[in-house]
C-alpha cells in the first residue's frame, strides 16, 4: 500500500475517532452542566429558605430591641427588614422557574403564610408600644403564641431543606453516573487516537518541525529589526521548538517593556520639565493672581486627568480662600474654615473617601466623591491648600505621585509665602503703622504722577485736622489719641470707598486725593465725613472719650489753581477753617461755613 494511502487512511480514521471522542466529551460536558444546575438550584432553593428565615429572625430582634428600647433605629431596621421579606416572598412566587418540586413550592407557601402571620403579632406589638401600652407589646413579643409561631416557621424552613436535599441529591447522582460513563467512553477513544498517531508520527515530522522553524525565522528576522509588535504564536510543547518559541516570546516581551520604560521615561521627563517652567514661572510672579493663572494653566498638563482649586489661608488662619481653578471641579466649597480639611489638620497630603474606607473632608458637598487635598507650607506655617478632584473612575496614584505632589505644592507654598512677605515690605513702605493708611511718601509720588499744565484732569484734595487733638492725649493718654486717629482714619476710609485715597499727612492731619472730582464734590463729601465723624460717640476703656470733631480744607486744580500749589491751598483752607471756629469745612477758592450760609472769598 502506497505511504500516500496508508497516509489518507489514518487521518481518516483519526479524524473519526475525534469526532466519536469529541460526541462523548460533549455528551459528558451536558451531564456536567445539568449535575451543576442541580446544585445551583439546590442552592437558590435552600438560600432562599435561609433567608426567609433569617428574615424573620431579624425582624423579630429588631422590634423586641424597639419595644425594650424604644430606639426608633431599631423601628427602621424593622420596616426595612419587612421590604426585604417582601421582596423575598415575591421569589417564592418563581421558585418554580429554578427546578422547585410542587411539594416544595407548597412548602414554601407555608413559609411565607407563617413568616406573615409572625408580622402580624410582631406588628401588632409596635402599634401598642407606641400607643403606651408597653407591657401588652412585650407579652406579644415574648409570649408563647410568638413562641409556637417563630418555633414553626422554623420547623417548616427545615423541612423545606430537606426536601430540596432529597430531590436534588437524586438528580446530581444521576447526572454524575452519566457523566463518568461519556468521561470513560471518550477517555478510550482518546487513548485508540494517540496509539495512531504515534504510528503516523514520521510522516507529519516535516509538517511538526520544519514549518515552525520556518515561521519562526521570518519572526526572529523582525524581532532583530526591533519590530516588536510582531505577533508571536505561542507553542506551548516541551520538545526543543517550544523552548525556542518560548524564547522569542521572552525577547519579545523585554523589546516592549523597554519600549513601556523608554515611554514612561518621557513622560517622566516631560511631566519634570513641565513642573521646572511652572517653578520659574511662579518666581517670577507679581501679585497673587498672576501665581494662580500660573497654577491653573500648568496643573492640568502635569495631572491631566484632575481638577482642582488653589486656597490661600487669610492672616487669621481660620478661613481658606479660593484664589485659583482649573478643569472646573465640582464638589468643593469657595471658602470654608480650615479645620473642615482633614489635610491641613494632619499636615500631609489626605485621599478623601479613598476606597470608601476612608473618612471625606467636610468642604466636600459629595461623600462619595474622591478628593485629594494637599497643605502648602513655607518655613513649617500652613498657608494655604491645593485641592485635586477625579475626572474619571479611576483612583488617585498618591504613591506614585508623591514626590511630584510635594515638590509642586511645595514651590507654590514658597511663592505664595514670598508674595505675602513681598506685599507686608510694602504696606510697610507705603502705609502708615498706626492707621493703616497710604503714608506722606505715597501723597507726593501721587502729586508728582500728575500732568503739572493746567490741562491736566481735575483733582481736589482735602486736608483733614483732629480738633483738640491734644486734650485726647492729656485728659486719657496716648493710647486714646492713637485710638482717635484710628477711628477718625477708619471713618475716612468709609466714606471716601472708592472716590480717592487717604493718606496720613502727619501728626493728627490727613489728606484725601479725588481724581476727577470738583471743589463742590470735595465740598460735599467734607461735609459728609465730617458730619459722621461729629455724630459717633467713641469710647476707650470703658471711658467715653466724648465728641470728635475736625476740620477740613478743600482746593482743585487745576481749575482753581496748578497741582504744585494744591497742598498749600487745601492746607490754608484748613487753617481758615481753624481759626474760625473748627468743626467746618472750608474751600481754598472762597469760604463756607458748615450750614452753607455764608461764602465769601478766602482772600
Amino acid at each position: 500500500m502506497r505511504i500516500n494511502a496508508i497516509t489518507n487512511w489514518a487521518y481518516g480514521v483519526t479524524v473519526l475517532l475525534t469526532a466519536l471522542s469529541g460526541a462523548a466529551f460533549i455528551l459528558s460536558t451536558n451531564s456536567a452542566i445539568k449535575e451543576r444546575q442541580a446544585v445551583e438550584q439546590h442552592l437558590v432553593l435552600d438560600t432562599l429558605g435561609e433567608e426567609l428565615a433569617l428574615g424573620a429572625e431579624t425582624r423579630t430582634d429588631e422590634a423586641r430591641l424597639y419595644v425594650m428600647r424604644g430606639d426608633a433605629r431599631h423601628l427602621e431596621a424593622f420596616h426595612r427588614a419587612e421590604d426585604e421579606e417582601r421582596k423575598r416572598e415575591e421569589a417564592v412566587k418563581t421558585a418554580a422557574n429554578f427546578g422547585a418540586a410542587p411539594s416544595e413550592i407548597a412548602v414554601l407557601k407555608d413559609i411565607v403564610g407563617e413568616a406573615e402571620a409572625l408580622d402580624e403579632v410582631e406588628i401588632a406589638a409596635i402599634e401598642a408600644y407606641q400607643k403606651g401600652d408597653g407591657t401588652a407589646a412585650r407579652e406579644r413579643l415574648f409570649g408563647p403564641e410568638h413562641e409556637r409561631l417563630q418555633t414553626a416557621l422554623l420547623d417548616t424552613v427545615a423541612r423545606f431543606r430537606d426536601l430540596t436535599t432529597v430531590r436534588t441529591g437524586a438528580a446530581l447522582t444521576e447526572a454524575q453516573e452519566r457523566s463518568d460513563w461519556f468521561a470513560a467512553a471518550a477517555k478510550t477513544m482518546l487513548g485508540i487516537t494517540a496509539a495512531l498517531f504515534l504510528s503516523v508520527l514520521y510522516f507529519i515530522l516535516k509538517r511538526r518541525v520544519a514549518l515552525p522553524l520556518t515561521r519562526m525565522s521570518g519572526i526572529v528576522t523582525r524581532l532583530a529589526e526591533q519590530d516588536y509588535a510582531v505577533e508571536v504564536p505561542l507553542d506551548r510543547r516541551s520538545d526543543e521548538i517550544g523552548e525556542m518559541n518560548k524564547a522569542i516570546h521572552i525577547f519579545r516581551e523585554n523589546g516592549l517593556e523597554r519600549d513601556r520604560l523608554d515611554a514612561e521615561r518621557r513622560l517622566d521627563q516631560q511631566t519634570k520639565d513641565l513642573i521646572l517652567q511652572m517653578m520659574h514661572r511662579l518666581q517670577a510672579c507679581q501679585g497673587q493672581d498672576e501665581l494662580a493663572e500660573v497654577v491653573a494653566r500648568f496643573a492640568p498638563q502635569v495631572f491631566p486627568n484632575l481638577a482642582g482649586h488653589l486656597y490661600v489661608l487669610n492672616d487669621s488662619r481660620t478661613l481658606l480662600t479660593r484664589v485659583g481653578t482649573w478643569l472646573d471641579p465640582q464638589h468643593s466649597a469657595p471658602t470654608f474654615p480650615s479645620s473642615a480639611c482633614w489635610g491641613l489638620r494632619r499636615g500631609r497630603p489626605h485621599v478623601s473617601n479613598r476606597g470608601h474606607s476612608d473618612i471625606a473632608c467636610q468642604h466636600l458637598d459629595d461623600d462619595g466623591v474622591i478628593g485629594l487635598c494637599v497643605p502648602l507650607t513655607a518655613q513649617g506655617d500652613t498657608i494655604g491648600l491645593l485641592y485635586f478632584e477625579e475626572r474619571s473612575q479611576e483612583e488617585f496614584a498618591v504613591d506614585a505621585s508623591r514626590l511630584y505632589l510635594e515638590l509642586i505644592a511645595e514651590n507654590i507654598g514658597l511663592a505664595v509665602a514670598n508674595l505675602q512677605l513681598r506685599e507686608k515690605l510694602t504696606n510697610l513702605a507705603v502705609r502708615d503703622a498706626l492707621t493703616g493708611l497710604l503714608n506722606r511718601r505715597c501723597l507726593d509720588e501721587a502729586l508728582n504722577r500728575r500732568p503739572r499744565g493746567q490741562d491736566g484732569k481735575l483733582l481736589t484734595c482735602l486736608m483733614i485736622d483732629i480738633d483738640h487733638f491734644k486734650r485726647f492725649n492729656d485728659e486719657f493718654g496716648h493710647d486714646a489719641g492713637d485710638v482717635v486717629m484710628q477711628y477718625v482714619a477708619q471713618l475716612i476710609v468709609d466714606t471716601v470707598a472708592e472716590a480717592g485715597n487717604a493718606y496720613r499727612f502727619g501728626g493728627e492731619e490727613f489728606t484725601v486725593l479725588l481724581p476727577e472730582a470738583g471743589e463742590a464734590s470735595g465740598y460735599e463729601l467734607a461735609e459728609r465725613l465730617r458730619t459722621r465723624i461729629g455724630t459717633t460717640p467713641l469710647s476707650h476703656r470703658g471711658r467715653i472719650l466724648g465728641t470728635v470733631s475736625v476740620s477740613i480744607g478743600i482746593a482743585s486744580a487745576p481749575d482753581d489753581g496748578p497741582i504744585a500749589t494744591l497742598l498749600t491751598r487745601a492746607d490754608a483752607a484748613l487753617l481758615h477753617a481753624k481759626s474760625h471756629g473748627r468743626n467746618r469745612s472750608v474751600c481754598a477758592s472762597g469760604l463756607s461755613f458748615s450750614d452753607g450760609v455764608e461764602r465769601r472769598s478766602l482772600a
